[in-house]
C-alpha cells in the first residue's frame, strides 16, 4: 500500500490515466484553436471539442447544443445565477436557495442581494434534506429561480431533485442545481428531472482541473457574464481550453461505462470504513442522511475530539474537515451548523471521501489509524472541571 492515502475525493479527484492519455496530443501536435475556422489545426480542435460536448451531453441526458463549456462549476454557478437574474429582471427578482449550499452559490446570491435581488435561504431538515413544503411556501409571484445543490460536498446528502424540479416547473419557476458532486457518479437525466440549468465539473470525475460546463435548457434565457469574442454561442467568451475539454469528455465517457459498478464498490468500501470505526470507537455520529447519500461520502463527528487536532495526527492520510473552498476559515462548517450541530460538534467532524482507486487495504489502514488517534486524543484531553460542592 502506497502512502499517503487519499480519502478526500469530494475536494478533487486524481486524473484517470486514460483521461491523461486522451489529453496529451492536444498539448502537442493537435494544438489548434477551436475557433480557427480557416485551417486544419482549428478544424481538428473544433472536432475534438464537439465530440467532448456530445459526451458531456449524453451523460447529462441533454442535447449537445445545451452544453456551455466553462472553467468549472464555480463559474457555471455564477453564470447561471447572475445570468438568469439579469435576463429575467422584468419578470421578478426573487431567488430561493438553501443554507447548506456551496459557497460558489451562496456568495453570488448574496452579491445579487446587494444589487437589489430578494433572497430566501431555506434551512435543511436535520438529515440535510430540503423540506418540499417549505420550498412550495417560499415561492412567490416574483420568484424567478430556485437553486439547490444536487449532492452536498460536505455531508454527501442527495436532494430529491426530481420532486424539486417538478414543483418548480409546476410553479413556472426556473430550477438550477449544482451537480458537481454527483455528475458522473449517479445517473442524471435533466429532462426527466425538470432541471433548467445544471453546473458540472471535470475534476470531480477524474478529469482535469480548470474545466466544467453549464447545462442550459433550450429556450431558457441567460445573460452572458464574460464577453469578448462570442464563444459558446455568445454565452461564455474566451479561447476554449481544448485539452481540458477533451479530458472532460473522456472522463464522461468512462463514467458512462463504469459508474454503476463503481458506485456499488464505493458504497461497500464506505460501509466497511463506517463499521470498523464504530466497532472501535464510541461517541461517533453520522452527519446527514445515510439513505440519500453519495456512495463514497461519510461525514462523522467524533465526540470530545478536535477534527483539526485529529488530522494533525494523521499526516499520511488525506482527509478534510469540510469544503476545500472554505478550508482557510476558522469558523465551523456552515453546512453542519445549518443541520443544527453545535460549534463543538461541527469542529469535531471529519469528511471521508472515497474514490476510484481506493482499496480495502487502505480502508482498514485508515480505520485503524483513526481509532488509535481518537483514543489517544481523548485520553490527552482533560476532563471538564466539576463544580465544587458547597
Amino acid at each position: 500500500m502506497q502512502k499517503p492515502v487519499y480519502f478526500d475525493h469530494q475536494a478533487t479527484t486524481p486524473v484517470d490515466p486514460r483521461v491523461l492519455e486522451a489529453m496529451l496530443p492536444y498539448f502537442g501536435p493537435k494544438f489548434g484553436n477551436a475557433a480557427s475556422r480557416t485551417h486544419s489545426f482549428g478544424w481538428q480542435a473544433d472536432k475534438a471539442v464537439e465530440q467532448a460536448r456530445q459526451r458531456v451531453a449524453d451523460l447529462a441526458g441533454a442535447l449537445p447544443r445545451e452544453i456551455v463549456f466553462t472553467s468549472g462549476a464555480t463559474e457555471s454557478n455564477n453564470l447561471a445565477l447572475k445570468g438568469v437574474l439579469e435576463a429575467y429582471r422584468t419578470h421578478g427578482n426573487h431567488v430561493i436557495t438553501m443554507a447548506t449550499e456551496h459557497r460558489s452559490v451562496l456568495d453570488p446570491i448574496h452579491h445579487l442581494e446587494r444589487l437589489g435581488a430578494s433572497v430566501t435561504v431555506l434551512p435543511p431538515r436535520p438529515d440535510g434534506l430540503l423540506d418540499l413544503d417549505c420550498l412550495s411556501a417560499a415561492i412567490r409571484p416574483e420568484t424567478v429561480l430556485v437553486s439547490v445543490l444536487y449532492a452536498n460536498n460536505e455531508i454527501g446528502v442527495i436532494q430529491p431533485v426530481r420532486a424539486i424540479g417538478a414543483l418548480c416547473r409546476a410553479s413556472g419557476v426556473l430550477f438550477h442545481t449544482d451537480a458537481a458532486q454527483v455528475f458522473g457518479k449517479d445517473p442524471i437525466h435533466v429532462g426527466d428531472e425538470n432541471i433548467d440549468l445544471m453546473s458540472m465539473s471535470a475534476h470531480k470525475i477524474y478529469g482535469p482541473k480548470g474545466v466544467g460546463a453549464l447545462y442550459l435548457r433550450r429556450r431558457v434565457l441567460l445573460a452572458s457574464q464574460v464577453d469578448g469574442g462570442g464563444h459558446e454561442n455568445g454565452l461564455r467568451s474566451g479561447t476554449l481550453n481544448v485539452p481540458g475539454i477533451v479530458g472532460f469528455g473522456e472522463a464522461c465517457a468512462i463514467a458512462a461505462r463504469e459508474m454503476e459498478g463503481e458506485a456499488a464498490r464505493l458504497r461497500g468500501l464506505r460501509d466497511r470504513l463506517q463499521c470498523r470505526l464504530e466497532a472501535g470507537l464510541a461517541g461517533i455520529t453520522v452527519n446527514g442522511s445515510m439513505e440519500h447519500r453519495l456512495a463514497g461520502n461519510l461525514n462523522l463527528s467524533f465526540a470530545g475530539v478536535s477534527a483539526d487536532a485529529l488530522l494533525m495526527c494523521l499526516p499520511d492520510i488525506a482527509l478534510s474537515t469540510g469544503s476545500a473552498c472554505s478550508s482557510a476559515t476558522v469558523e465551523p462548517s456552515h453546512v453542519l451548523r445549518a443541520l443544527g450541530l453545535s460549534d463543538e460538534a461541527a469542529r469535531s467532524s471529519v469528511r471521508f471521501g472515497l474514490g476510484r482507486f481506493n482499496t480495502e487495504e487502505e480502508v482498514d489502514y485508515v480505520a485503524r489509524r483513526l481509532v488509535e488517534s481518537v483514543d489517544r486524543l481523548r485520553k490527552e484531553t482533560p476532563a471538564p472541571r466539576q463544580p465544587k460542592l458547597k
